[in-house]
């Protein structure tokens, strides 16, 4: 190892232990710490965040930075964490530090107004504090404008900092290469629904039994519980600490049997990401994702197209027909696949079909741009966000929850982290076209045998961290980057035939 390296990784150790810690307190709030706690909580977290401030930005480690520009025999990790540090670094030398302390006490403690707004079904309790975090973020946004320039808009620069390389530009006329193939499966689709049946999903659904089986779920799929743990909160998430502490969460409806089994498969998905991330990158700066679509491709991937497919379930589904004997005794293999795979327009997000989804998202798209790059009113974001539902799905929330609060990432400060879904969709279904061209995928589905895909997406993709780019990830592993088409034409193969039969 590099010697004035080394050196680094010292400080990015301390850096690295701080930022675990902030992490424990995290998943404590959102799963089992007491509500009277949250605002010495807070506080904590607040002041921890200042120290992970002033142990990443002092002198000591930008002269390190700046020795280390002039080293010329660095290996390839070696590189990537200074490329990784470098740009953390820049990007929060710009911000005072008390500015970001009380940042992140903000956000520390906003997630439980917004639990309370959404619980209570009242935008105005989560409007304010919403209203703190969009101008943080437009006031950070600005620094690095100012600054570094290289950004059209505030916008952009938050969807860099998840997705290097995408911009608005990027993004527009990727949505609308999708929405030229979504409208029209949406229409045909919408034509047909009536003929699909699937009350089923709706009975009482006990929750223990759900948790049983979203346990064998969970482990189906390859999550290792000595490596992990599934907790509950109001809103599904994936959090770790390095490769050998990667946690999960759920939520059960009582009466919505899918969404708890989706969301489980979903967040594994992320998981078996972060658990596959080489031992030797893990508790450093790139010991992450690549970025954040390619993380949600894997959560994507697992999800649809190998969790909704007839091969996947073939060996699961009379697991859970022995579970909920009485709720799925007159329901057959035919008729849950057709259920599973039903797209309708709705107001939910994560309970959206694979069809309908990235409409979900470019609603959230164009306000978060709009936010961002304008001034808008909180009741004015409520109004957009109603009026886009009815433009682009054709239904309304009635309420607030099932409105403007439904998804939690605002009030973690996640503002440009949606987009991430579509472009995770995207690749999701590039690497799956290539998973075919390079094992039986199916045979391997129908006999339950899950670990050879886990081991090439492994060798592929999850060892490398950071140290490899979303692009170059694809480049090495299917011989192109970036490829939409193999999306939209996944779609249109999958509901063309799931529909144009009924």
């Amino acid at each position: 190892m590099n010697q004035i390296f080394e050196q680094l990784k010292k400080e990015l150790d301390r850096v690295q232990a701080l930022e675990m810690s902030l992490v424990l307190f995290g998943w404590d709030n959102a799963t089992q710490a007491p509500k009277e706690a949250i605002e010495n909580t807070a506080k904590a977290m607040g002041i921890l965040s200042g120290e992970y401030y002033n142990f990443l930005i002092n002198d000591k480690v930008k002269g390190l930075l700046k020795q280390l520009d002039q080293e010329k025999d660095l290996d390839a990790y070696e590189k990537a964490v200074l490329k990784e540090v470098k740009k953390s670094y820049e990007d929060l030398e710009l911000i005072p530090a008390e500015e970001y302390q009380e940042y992140s006490e903000l956000t520390s403690i906003s997630q439980h107004v917004w639990e309370e707004a959404k619980e209570k079904n009242d935008f105005s309790i989560f409007a304010p504090t919403l209203n703190k975090i969009i101008e943080f973020q437009k006031k950070f946004a600005d620094y690095a404008l100012e600054k570094k320039g290289g950004f059209a808009t505030r916008y952009d620069k938050l969807l860099n900092d998840y997705e290097e390389g995408f911009t608005t530009k990027e993004l527009d006329e990727f949505f609308e290469q999708l929405k030229e193939t979504i409208v029209p499966l949406v229409k045909m689709v919408v034509k047909k629904n009536d003929q699909i049946k699937k009350d089923y999903a709706y009975r009482t659904y006990p929750v223990e039994q759900q948790r049983e089986f979203n346990r064998f779920l969970a482990e189906y799929i390859g999550f290792d519980f000595n490596k992990g743990v599934i907790a509950e909160s109001v809103h599904p998430f994936t959090t770790n600490l390095h490769n050998k502490d990667v946690r999960i969460t759920t939520a059960y409806l009582e009466n919505l049997v899918e969404s708890a089994m989706f969301s489980t498969i979903h967040e594994g998905g992320h998981a078996l990401y972060e658990m596959g991330v080489d031992d030797a990158f893990t508790f450093s700066p790139v010991g992450g994702g690549s970025s954040m679509g390619m993380h949600e491709s894997q959560s994507r991937l697992f999800e649809n197209n190998i969790g909704r497919s007839r091969a996947f379930w073939e060996p699961v589904f009379p697991k859970l027909k022995e579970l909920f004997k009485e709720q799925l005794q007159d329901v057959d293999f035919d008729t849950f696949m057709i259920g599973i795979n039903k797209a309708e327009p709705s107001l939910i997000r994560t309970e959206a079909d694979e069809l309908t989804y990235c409409l979900h998202i470019m609603i959230r798209y164009e306000i978060e741009k709009q936010f961002m790059n304008e001034d808008l009113t909180m009741e004015e974001i409520k109004e957009l966000w109603n009026q886009k539902y009815e433009e682009y799905l054709g239904v309304a929330p009635t309420n607030d929850t099932e409105g403007v609060l439904q998804d939690v990432h605002w009030s973690q400060g996640s503002i440009g982290y949606f987009p991430s879904y579509a472009i995770g969709n995207a690749v999701a279904s590039q690497i799956y076209a290539h998973l075919k061209t390079v094992m039986p995928l199916e045979e391997h589905l129908r006999n339950g045998e899950l670990q050879p895909i886990i081991d090439y997406l492994r060798e592929h993709i999850h060892r490398f961290g950071k140290t490899k780019t979303m692009q170059q990830i694809l480049k090495d592993m299917t011989g192109e980057g970036f490829n939409p088409i193999y999306y939209t034409e996944y779609l249109k193969e999958k509901y063309t035939a799931i529909y144009e039969n009924l």
